[in-house]
């Protein structure tokens, strides 16, 4: 039987460090393999993300596209078949979080109309889809369009 205290890396996973800088004894001593003269020899440098080398960057090259609208509002989308399987007779923006329906807490929430409802269903939330609205109507239930803040 195997338990955690037996467990070990696979031979040859796990190497040691390239210990630079400590002498020529070591093999990577003096310039600790950073080479002779430039910038790259020296202490703190850094390359820019994206640097070329000079040449024109690639984010630079491409032409811009598109654009961002930004009145977009995003939704968490939430099936019938989802709010059918949670068993559930009454549904309230909280519910949706505190039964985990949506995972983002303090999304706004739009119930689509994929599945069918058997049951009666009281749903609260800030949008719903023409199918699925009529879907929760003809099951008896209703579709209350959430009015808060």
């Amino acid at each position: 039987m195997i338990n955690l205290s037996q467990l070990k890396p696979a031979p040859g996973a796990i190497r040691k460090r390239k210990r630079v800088g400590r002498g020529p004894g070591s093999g990577h001593g003096k310039t600790a393999c950073r080479g002779l003269n430039g910038q790259k020899s020296r202490s703190g440098y850094t390359r820019k993300r994206g640097f070329e080398g000079g040449q024109m960057p690639l984010m630079r090259r491409v032409p811009k596209r598109g654009f961002t609208n930004i009145f977009r509002q995003e939704y968490a989308i939430v099936n019938l078949e989802t709010l059918e399987k949670s068993g559930l007779k009454e549904i309230r923006i909280p519910d949706f979080f505190a039964h985990k329906l949506v995972r983002n807490a303090g999304a706004k929430i739009k119930v689509l109309g994929n599945g069918t409802l058997t049951h009666k269903l009281v749903v609260e939330a800030h949008r719903f889809s023409q199918a699925a609205a009529e879907k929760i109507k003809q099951a008896g239930g209703e579709a209350i369009p959430y009015k808060g803040v």
